[in-house]
Protein backbone atom coordinates (compact mmCIF):
# COMPACT_ATOMS: atom_id res chain seq x y z
CA UNK A 1 0.00 0.00 0.00
CA UNK A 2 2.62 2.78 1.01
CA UNK A 3 4.74 1.91 -2.51
CA UNK A 4 1.19 2.61 -4.25
CA UNK A 5 0.94 5.88 -2.12
CA UNK A 6 4.74 6.55 -3.46
CA UNK A 7 4.05 5.86 -6.78
CA UNK A 8 1.15 8.02 -7.06
CA UNK A 9 3.14 10.82 -5.19
CA UNK A 10 5.85 10.96 -7.68
CA UNK A 11 3.53 10.56 -10.53
CA UNK A 12 1.71 13.26 -9.43
CA UNK A 13 4.71 15.48 -8.54
CA UNK A 14 6.48 15.32 -11.98
CA UNK A 15 3.85 17.29 -14.00
CA UNK A 16 4.70 20.10 -11.64
CA UNK A 17 8.44 19.91 -11.78
CA UNK A 18 7.99 20.02 -15.58
CA UNK A 19 5.99 23.64 -15.48
CA UNK A 20 8.77 24.98 -13.22
CA UNK A 21 11.46 24.01 -15.48
CA UNK A 22 9.35 24.98 -18.40
CA UNK A 23 9.00 28.51 -16.55
CA UNK A 24 12.78 28.92 -15.87
CA UNK A 25 14.12 32.15 -17.26
CA UNK A 26 16.25 31.99 -20.56
CA UNK A 27 19.29 33.78 -19.85
CA UNK A 28 19.99 37.34 -21.84
CA UNK A 29 21.76 37.61 -24.97
CA UNK A 30 23.32 40.89 -26.29
CA UNK A 31 20.09 41.26 -28.83
CA UNK A 32 17.86 41.91 -26.07
CA UNK A 33 20.30 44.68 -23.99
CA UNK A 34 22.08 46.42 -27.15
CA UNK A 35 20.18 47.57 -30.35
CA UNK A 36 22.65 45.99 -33.42
CA UNK A 37 23.17 48.83 -35.85
CA UNK A 38 21.58 47.24 -38.57
CA UNK A 39 18.28 47.45 -37.09
CA UNK A 40 18.40 51.34 -36.13
CA UNK A 41 17.35 52.42 -39.29
CA UNK A 42 13.92 50.67 -39.40
CA UNK A 43 13.51 51.42 -35.84
CA UNK A 44 13.70 55.36 -35.91
CA UNK A 45 11.75 55.41 -38.93
CA UNK A 46 9.19 53.43 -36.77
CA UNK A 47 9.30 56.04 -33.64
CA UNK A 48 9.98 58.92 -36.06
CA UNK A 49 7.17 59.22 -38.74
CA UNK A 50 7.85 62.63 -39.55
CA UNK A 51 11.79 62.03 -40.48
CA UNK A 52 14.75 62.43 -38.22
CA UNK A 53 18.42 63.25 -38.87
CA UNK A 54 21.33 62.49 -36.89
CA UNK A 55 24.00 64.86 -35.78
CA UNK A 56 27.79 64.51 -36.38
CA UNK A 57 28.37 66.18 -32.52
CA UNK A 58 30.11 69.38 -33.83
CA UNK A 59 27.10 69.70 -36.25
CA UNK A 60 24.90 69.61 -33.48
CA UNK A 61 26.87 72.46 -31.29
CA UNK A 62 26.93 74.47 -34.26
CA UNK A 63 23.68 74.05 -35.36
CA UNK A 64 21.55 73.94 -32.30
CA UNK A 65 23.72 75.81 -29.63
CA UNK A 66 23.82 79.57 -29.67
CA UNK A 67 26.44 82.23 -28.20
CA UNK A 68 23.71 83.70 -26.24
CA UNK A 69 21.04 80.59 -26.02
CA UNK A 70 17.61 81.48 -26.06
CA UNK A 71 16.42 80.87 -22.39
CA UNK A 72 17.82 84.09 -20.97
CA UNK A 73 15.45 87.09 -19.83
CA UNK A 74 15.31 90.31 -18.34
CA UNK A 75 13.73 89.07 -15.33
CA UNK A 76 15.80 85.73 -15.13
CA UNK A 77 19.10 86.35 -16.59
CA UNK A 78 22.01 84.06 -16.70
CA UNK A 79 24.32 83.59 -13.86
CA UNK A 80 26.06 87.27 -13.54
CA UNK A 81 29.16 85.70 -14.71
CA UNK A 82 28.58 84.07 -17.79
CA UNK A 83 29.22 87.79 -19.52
CA UNK A 84 31.49 90.94 -19.22
CA UNK A 85 31.79 94.24 -20.77
CA UNK A 86 35.68 93.25 -21.67
CA UNK A 87 34.29 90.29 -23.98
CA UNK A 88 30.51 91.23 -24.62
CA UNK A 89 29.92 88.40 -27.32
CA UNK A 90 31.15 85.99 -25.69
CA UNK A 91 28.84 84.28 -23.19
CA UNK A 92 30.14 81.38 -20.95
CA UNK A 93 27.21 80.31 -19.69
CA UNK A 94 24.13 79.55 -21.98
CA UNK A 95 20.94 77.08 -22.75
CA UNK A 96 19.25 76.58 -25.96
CA UNK A 97 16.30 74.43 -25.68
CA UNK A 98 15.58 71.58 -28.08
CA UNK A 99 12.19 71.78 -29.49
CA UNK A 100 9.68 68.40 -29.28
CA UNK A 101 7.73 69.40 -32.72
CA UNK A 102 10.07 68.77 -35.02
CA UNK A 103 12.08 65.72 -36.92
CA UNK A 104 13.56 63.18 -34.78
CA UNK A 105 17.00 65.00 -33.27
CA UNK A 106 19.62 62.83 -32.80
CA UNK A 107 23.50 62.51 -31.80
CA UNK A 108 25.48 59.68 -31.67
CA UNK A 109 28.93 58.25 -29.53
CA UNK A 110 30.99 55.94 -27.66
CA UNK A 111 30.89 56.71 -23.88
CA UNK A 112 34.95 57.47 -23.16
CA UNK A 113 34.27 58.39 -18.93
CA UNK A 114 34.06 56.12 -16.14
CA UNK A 115 32.78 56.86 -12.91
CA UNK A 116 34.37 54.39 -10.58
CA UNK A 117 37.10 55.91 -9.27
CA UNK A 118 34.78 59.61 -8.89
CA UNK A 119 36.35 61.89 -10.84
CA UNK A 120 33.25 62.38 -13.32
CA UNK A 121 30.58 62.27 -10.92
CA UNK A 122 26.78 62.76 -12.58
CA UNK A 123 28.79 63.04 -16.37
CA UNK A 124 29.93 61.55 -18.70
CA UNK A 125 31.54 62.46 -22.82
CA UNK A 126 30.38 60.90 -25.82
CA UNK A 127 33.02 60.27 -28.87
CA UNK A 128 32.85 60.59 -32.40
CA UNK A 129 35.27 59.84 -34.88
CA UNK A 130 34.61 61.71 -37.79
CA UNK A 131 36.78 61.60 -41.02
CA UNK A 132 39.73 60.31 -38.91
CA UNK A 133 39.64 63.13 -36.22
CA UNK A 134 37.77 63.11 -32.98
CA UNK A 135 34.45 64.76 -32.28
CA UNK A 136 33.78 65.13 -27.95
CA UNK A 137 30.48 66.20 -25.98
CA UNK A 138 29.76 66.04 -22.50
CA UNK A 139 26.69 65.10 -20.94
CA UNK A 140 25.46 66.19 -17.82
CA UNK A 141 23.30 63.29 -16.10
CA UNK A 142 21.87 62.85 -13.14
CA UNK A 143 22.60 59.67 -12.59
CA UNK A 144 24.38 58.11 -9.41
CA UNK A 145 26.82 55.25 -10.93
CA UNK A 146 26.32 55.97 -14.88
CA UNK A 147 29.30 53.57 -15.52
CA UNK A 148 27.41 50.36 -14.65
CA UNK A 149 24.76 51.23 -17.47
CA UNK A 150 26.96 52.93 -19.80
CA UNK A 151 29.83 51.56 -19.70
CA UNK A 152 33.46 53.04 -21.27
CA UNK A 153 33.33 52.09 -24.85
CA UNK A 154 29.57 51.94 -24.94
CA UNK A 155 28.26 53.19 -28.29
CA UNK A 156 24.78 55.17 -27.46
CA UNK A 157 22.62 56.74 -29.80
CA UNK A 158 20.53 59.96 -27.73
CA UNK A 159 17.25 61.43 -28.85
CA UNK A 160 17.44 64.86 -28.21
CA UNK A 161 14.40 66.50 -28.80
CA UNK A 162 13.11 68.22 -25.27
CA UNK A 163 16.11 68.30 -23.42
CA UNK A 164 18.90 71.65 -23.83
CA UNK A 165 22.28 72.08 -24.93
CA UNK A 166 24.46 75.02 -23.37
CA UNK A 167 27.67 76.20 -22.40
CA UNK A 168 28.19 75.58 -18.16
CA UNK A 169 31.86 77.47 -17.31
CA UNK A 170 32.43 77.46 -21.50
CA UNK A 171 31.77 73.57 -21.84
CA UNK A 172 29.06 72.86 -24.39
CA UNK A 173 27.19 69.87 -22.76
CA UNK A 174 23.71 67.89 -23.21
CA UNK A 175 21.68 69.18 -20.71
CA UNK A 176 18.50 70.49 -19.23
CA UNK A 177 17.59 74.04 -18.31
CA UNK A 178 18.34 74.36 -14.01
CA UNK A 179 18.13 77.86 -12.20
CA UNK A 180 19.97 78.29 -8.95
CA UNK A 181 19.34 81.01 -6.31
CA UNK A 182 22.64 79.59 -4.90
CA UNK A 183 21.77 81.34 -1.35
CA UNK A 184 24.20 79.01 0.20
CA UNK A 185 26.83 79.64 -2.08
CA UNK A 186 30.35 81.17 -0.89
CA UNK A 187 30.19 85.42 -0.28
CA UNK A 188 31.10 87.44 -1.84
CA UNK A 189 30.37 86.07 -5.16
CA UNK A 190 27.18 84.72 -4.32
CA UNK A 191 25.39 87.03 -6.26
CA UNK A 192 27.61 85.86 -9.30
CA UNK A 193 26.14 82.43 -9.04
CA UNK A 194 22.26 83.58 -9.52
CA UNK A 195 20.68 82.68 -12.43
CA UNK A 196 20.21 79.89 -15.45
CA UNK A 197 22.73 77.38 -16.15
CA UNK A 198 23.09 73.63 -18.02
CA UNK A 199 21.92 71.43 -15.11
CA UNK A 200 21.38 67.85 -15.13
CA UNK A 201 19.16 65.62 -16.90
CA UNK A 202 16.98 63.33 -14.53
CA UNK A 203 17.96 59.53 -14.83
CA UNK A 204 14.72 58.71 -16.16
CA UNK A 205 14.69 60.94 -18.66
CA UNK A 206 18.10 60.44 -19.86
CA UNK A 207 17.67 56.47 -19.49
CA UNK A 208 14.59 57.30 -22.06
CA UNK A 209 16.06 59.00 -24.68
CA UNK A 210 19.61 56.97 -24.66
CA UNK A 211 19.75 53.33 -26.77
CA UNK A 212 22.89 51.23 -26.51
CA UNK A 213 24.34 50.38 -29.92
CA UNK A 214 25.80 47.26 -29.74
CA UNK A 215 28.23 45.67 -26.89
CA UNK A 216 30.89 48.21 -25.22
CA UNK A 217 33.90 47.65 -27.23
CA UNK A 218 36.87 50.55 -26.31
CA UNK A 219 39.53 49.54 -28.77
CA UNK A 220 36.94 51.71 -30.90
CA UNK A 221 38.20 54.66 -28.58
CA UNK A 222 40.60 57.41 -29.98
CA UNK A 223 43.09 58.64 -28.29
CA UNK A 224 45.34 61.88 -29.46
CA UNK A 225 48.96 62.16 -28.33
CA UNK A 226 49.53 65.44 -27.58
CA UNK A 227 52.84 67.98 -26.23
CA UNK A 228 51.39 70.15 -23.46
CA UNK A 229 52.49 73.29 -25.81
CA UNK A 230 50.24 72.04 -28.62
CA UNK A 231 47.32 72.24 -26.26
CA UNK A 232 48.42 75.37 -24.28
CA UNK A 233 48.50 77.89 -26.77
CA UNK A 234 47.34 81.68 -25.86
CA UNK A 235 45.18 83.45 -28.52
CA UNK A 236 46.26 86.95 -28.86
CA UNK A 237 42.17 87.78 -29.57
CA UNK A 238 39.40 85.78 -27.50
CA UNK A 239 36.83 86.52 -29.91
CA UNK A 240 33.67 84.08 -30.26
CA UNK A 241 35.35 82.55 -33.13
CA UNK A 242 38.14 82.05 -31.00
CA UNK A 243 36.21 80.46 -28.15
CA UNK A 244 34.35 78.23 -30.43
CA UNK A 245 37.76 76.71 -31.43
CA UNK A 246 38.65 76.00 -28.04
CA UNK A 247 35.26 74.67 -27.27
CA UNK A 248 35.63 71.96 -30.55
CA UNK A 249 38.62 70.88 -28.52
CA UNK A 250 36.77 70.39 -24.92
CA UNK A 251 36.08 66.35 -23.77
CA UNK A 252 39.05 65.46 -26.38
CA UNK A 253 40.50 62.35 -25.23
CA UNK A 254 44.18 62.63 -25.04
CA UNK A 255 47.39 61.54 -24.19
CA UNK A 256 50.35 63.43 -22.62
CA UNK A 257 53.95 61.99 -22.39
CA UNK A 258 57.20 62.32 -20.95
CA UNK A 259 55.23 64.77 -18.34
CA UNK A 260 55.71 65.04 -14.58
CA UNK A 261 54.11 66.32 -11.38
CA UNK A 262 55.96 69.26 -10.10
CA UNK A 263 54.33 69.09 -7.09
CA UNK A 264 52.68 72.73 -7.20
CA UNK A 265 49.78 74.54 -7.99
CA UNK A 266 48.51 77.60 -9.89
CA UNK A 267 47.54 81.04 -7.35
CA UNK A 268 46.58 82.93 -10.80
CA UNK A 269 43.04 83.12 -9.36
CA UNK A 270 44.54 85.71 -6.76
CA UNK A 271 47.11 87.12 -8.65
CA UNK A 272 45.49 87.12 -12.37
CA UNK A 273 49.16 85.84 -13.61
CA UNK A 274 50.25 82.36 -13.98
CA UNK A 275 52.18 81.48 -10.33
CA UNK A 276 53.65 78.62 -9.76
CA UNK A 277 53.12 77.21 -6.16
CA UNK A 278 54.61 74.87 -4.09
CA UNK A 279 52.02 72.23 -2.44
CA UNK A 280 52.15 71.85 1.46
CA UNK A 281 52.89 68.74 3.84
CA UNK A 282 49.26 69.68 5.65
CA UNK A 283 46.56 67.35 6.34
CA UNK A 284 44.11 67.16 3.37
CA UNK A 285 40.96 67.51 5.08
CA UNK A 286 42.48 70.89 6.39
CA UNK A 287 44.88 72.44 3.84
CA UNK A 288 43.39 72.99 0.08
CA UNK A 289 47.49 72.93 -0.69
CA UNK A 290 48.31 69.58 0.69
CA UNK A 291 50.60 67.39 -1.49
CA UNK A 292 48.02 65.12 -2.74
CA UNK A 293 45.45 65.15 -5.74
CA UNK A 294 42.62 67.03 -4.28
CA UNK A 295 42.66 67.87 -1.49
CA UNK A 296 39.30 69.89 0.75
CA UNK A 297 37.82 73.02 -1.11
CA UNK A 298 36.29 73.02 2.22
CA UNK A 299 33.28 71.82 0.72
CA UNK A 300 32.87 74.71 -2.29
CA UNK A 301 33.39 71.31 -4.70
CA UNK A 302 35.51 73.08 -7.64
CA UNK A 303 37.93 70.94 -9.24
CA UNK A 304 41.26 70.94 -7.57
CA UNK A 305 44.25 71.42 -10.11
CA UNK A 306 47.72 70.45 -9.93
CA UNK A 307 50.56 71.44 -12.28
CA UNK A 308 52.27 68.85 -14.22
CA UNK A 309 55.47 69.94 -17.08
CA UNK A 310 57.31 68.42 -19.86
CA UNK A 311 61.07 68.81 -19.71
CA UNK A 312 61.08 72.20 -21.11
CA UNK A 313 59.08 73.27 -18.06
CA UNK A 314 55.86 74.21 -20.07
CA UNK A 315 53.09 73.55 -17.75
CA UNK A 316 49.29 72.51 -17.60
CA UNK A 317 47.02 71.09 -14.81
CA UNK A 318 45.48 67.89 -13.95
CA UNK A 319 42.36 68.25 -12.26
CA UNK A 320 40.70 66.00 -9.90
CA UNK A 321 37.59 65.95 -7.80
CA UNK A 322 37.73 65.96 -3.75
CA UNK A 323 34.99 63.74 -4.09
CA UNK A 324 37.50 61.04 -5.86
CA UNK A 325 38.35 57.89 -4.39
CA UNK A 326 41.89 58.62 -5.29
CA UNK A 327 41.85 62.53 -3.73
CA UNK A 328 43.96 61.82 -0.62
CA UNK A 329 46.59 60.05 -2.40
CA UNK A 330 50.31 61.55 -2.85
CA UNK A 331 50.82 63.06 -5.83
CA UNK A 332 53.91 61.00 -8.00
CA UNK A 333 57.24 61.64 -5.71
CA UNK A 334 55.40 63.44 -3.45
CA UNK A 335 55.37 61.94 0.57
CA UNK A 336 55.13 63.33 3.97
CA UNK A 337 58.08 64.78 3.42
CA UNK A 338 57.14 67.02 0.42
CA UNK A 339 57.26 67.54 -3.17
CA UNK A 340 61.56 67.27 -3.89
CA UNK A 341 61.31 63.78 -5.54
CA UNK A 342 58.08 64.64 -8.16
CA UNK A 343 60.43 65.81 -10.52
CA UNK A 344 61.97 62.60 -10.93
CA UNK A 345 58.70 60.58 -11.66
CA UNK A 346 58.13 60.83 -15.26
CA UNK A 347 55.52 59.20 -17.46
CA UNK A 348 52.45 59.74 -19.23
CA UNK A 349 49.08 61.40 -18.25
CA UNK A 350 45.85 60.47 -20.22
CA UNK A 351 42.21 61.91 -19.84
CA UNK A 352 39.57 64.37 -20.74
CA UNK A 353 40.94 68.02 -22.00
CA UNK A 354 38.67 70.81 -21.15
CA UNK A 355 38.69 74.80 -21.04
CA UNK A 356 36.86 75.64 -17.67
CA UNK A 357 36.38 79.70 -17.07
CA UNK A 358 33.57 80.50 -14.94
CA UNK A 359 34.14 84.11 -14.59
CA UNK A 360 33.64 86.42 -17.79
CA UNK A 361 35.91 89.51 -16.01
CA UNK A 362 38.62 87.64 -16.64
CA UNK A 363 38.71 88.40 -20.51
CA UNK A 364 40.47 91.50 -18.85
CA UNK A 365 43.52 89.74 -18.47
CA UNK A 366 43.66 88.15 -21.85
CA UNK A 367 46.61 89.92 -22.84
CA UNK A 368 48.94 88.75 -19.79
CA UNK A 369 48.55 85.30 -20.90
CA UNK A 370 46.82 84.32 -17.35
CA UNK A 371 43.95 82.48 -19.94
CA UNK A 372 46.07 79.91 -21.25
CA UNK A 373 46.16 78.38 -17.86
CA UNK A 374 42.25 77.59 -18.08
CA UNK A 375 43.21 74.53 -19.90
CA UNK A 376 43.28 70.96 -17.66
CA UNK A 377 43.23 67.40 -18.23
CA UNK A 378 40.78 65.57 -16.55
CA UNK A 379 42.20 61.15 -15.56
CA UNK A 380 39.36 58.99 -15.18
CA UNK A 381 41.38 57.23 -12.50
CA UNK A 382 45.01 55.89 -11.18
CA UNK A 383 45.97 52.49 -10.98
CA UNK A 384 44.41 50.44 -8.94
CA UNK A 385 41.12 52.71 -8.71
CA UNK A 386 39.33 53.13 -11.74
CA UNK A 387 40.90 53.46 -15.38
CA UNK A 388 44.74 53.72 -14.99
CA UNK A 389 45.16 57.25 -16.72
CA UNK A 390 48.34 58.08 -14.78
CA UNK A 391 51.71 55.78 -15.30
CA UNK A 392 54.84 56.79 -14.13
CA UNK A 393 58.16 55.80 -13.23
CA UNK A 394 61.34 56.67 -11.96
CA UNK A 395 63.65 58.82 -14.23
CA UNK A 396 66.80 56.67 -14.17
CA UNK A 397 64.81 53.61 -13.72
CA UNK A 398 62.10 52.38 -16.41
CA UNK A 399 61.53 49.21 -14.20
CA UNK A 400 60.70 51.38 -11.15
CA UNK A 401 57.00 51.68 -11.78
CA UNK A 402 55.07 54.59 -9.08
CA UNK A 403 52.82 52.71 -7.13
CA UNK A 404 50.08 55.61 -5.71
CA UNK A 405 50.42 55.69 -1.48
CA UNK A 406 47.30 57.12 0.09
CA UNK A 407 48.11 59.74 2.65
CA UNK A 408 48.14 58.34 6.17
CA UNK A 409 46.70 60.20 8.84
CA UNK A 410 49.20 58.71 11.60
CA UNK A 411 52.40 59.42 9.71
CA UNK A 412 51.10 63.21 9.78
CA UNK A 413 50.10 63.17 13.31
CA UNK A 414 53.87 61.63 14.40
CA UNK A 415 56.44 63.45 16.42
CA UNK A 416 58.93 63.45 13.26
CA UNK A 417 55.96 66.12 11.60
Amino acid sequence: MRKSIYTCAIALALPVIALFTSCEPRAYTPDDVFTQDSELKQILDQENPQGYRIYTLNGFLDSLMTEQGNFMSDTTPYRTRANSTHAPEIYLFSVDTIPTDTIGIYIRGRVTTDDYAGNFYKSMVIQQIVEGKQQNLRISVDLGSSGGMYQIGQEILIRCNGLAVGKYANQPQLCVPSYNNNIFSTLPTQSQKVGWAPGRIPGAKFRNAARMIGAPDQSQLMYDTVTISEIVVNPTDYTEEGMKAIRRNDGRLVVLKNVFYTGQYDTASHSKAFTPTNCNTNHPDSSEYANVFAPTTKNIGFPQSRLVADESWNYINVSSSEYAKFANYYLPGADKNGISDCKNWVGTITGILGFYMDVADDFQYKGSGYLKYKWSVTPRGIPGIGIEDIKMHYKTNPDSIWVPQEFNPKDYNSPAN
